[in-house]
């Protein structure tokens, strides 16, 4: 049995006119929402865990991108992303894909359309950061079950429960993580309480309680999500 399921993401901005850029990268309906957050619901037919709540936070983005997703193009080029705003950081080169970044500087990736079969939805791959991807992918896999793939300074996580996309990525660092994630998960809980959670090894930074239904956690990596009760 899991301690958890994938619930959703996160992602804190500066500008909240940020989640327009997003809408328009992953094809997705937009919901504006008070005090400036907003959330970018899934496309027709895609699964809930496809939302991404924007929220919108005081302190700038600092430090490098170790949480991000990478889309599938259903054109030859990210001209599209580039019109909506994205930077682009890197051509594809000895690696298939453009490095690019939202308006803010958050990163993610582009890939070229697939030559044979269905192109898969905008998003098809979330990848985190690591020191030791095996490790973190392994307890990954013990909170939300699935099977890790490891490979040269990486490892994948496929079938997690909950999980959207095709995999969970944990690609090998070298710096240390210093500054809170910009773009972090949520889970919903199997049992009342993170207590399973915190067994495994997540450290609680902050409790449920006040303006919050929720509790803050770190994963061993030091990647903050949010963890909920059964409702």
């Amino acid at each position: 049995m899991t301690i958890a399921q994938f619930k959703d993401l996160c992602l804190d901005v500066n500008d909240p006119a940020l989640a327009r850029f997003w809408q328009a990268a992953l094809g997705a309906p937009l919901t504006e929402l008070d005090g400036g957050d907003a959330r970018v619901d899934p496309a027709p037919g895609r699964p809930a865990g496809e939302t991404i709540w924007i929220n919108r936070v005081p302190e700038p983005r600092t430090g490098p991108t170790r949480v991000h997703l990478n889309l599938r193009l259903d054109e030859p080029d990210p001209r599209r992303l580039l019109e909506a705003g994205a930077h682009l950081v890197r051509e594809p080169g000895d690696d298939p894909w453009w490095a690019l970044t939202d308006p803010e500087g958050n990163e993610f990736w582009a890939f070229p359309p697939l030559t044979t079969g269905p192109t898969p939805a905008p998003a098809f791959e979330f990848v985190t950061g690591s020191a030791d991807p095996v490790v973190l992918a392994s307890w990954w896999a013990q909170i939300l079950g699935g099977t890790v793939e490891p490979d040269a300074g990486s490892a994948s996580l496929t079938g997690a429960a909950g999980f959207p996309w095709q995999r969970w990525i944990f690609t090998e660092v070298d710096e240390p993580k210093t500054v809170k994630n910009r773009l972090h998960w949520d889970v919903d809980l199997t049992g009342p309480d993170p207590a399973a959670l915190v067994d495994a090894g997540a450290t609680v930074l902050r409790d449920r309680g006040g303006d919050i239904r929720w509790w803050v956690l770190a994963d061993p990596g030091g990647n903050e999500f949010c963890a909920f009760a059964p409702r």
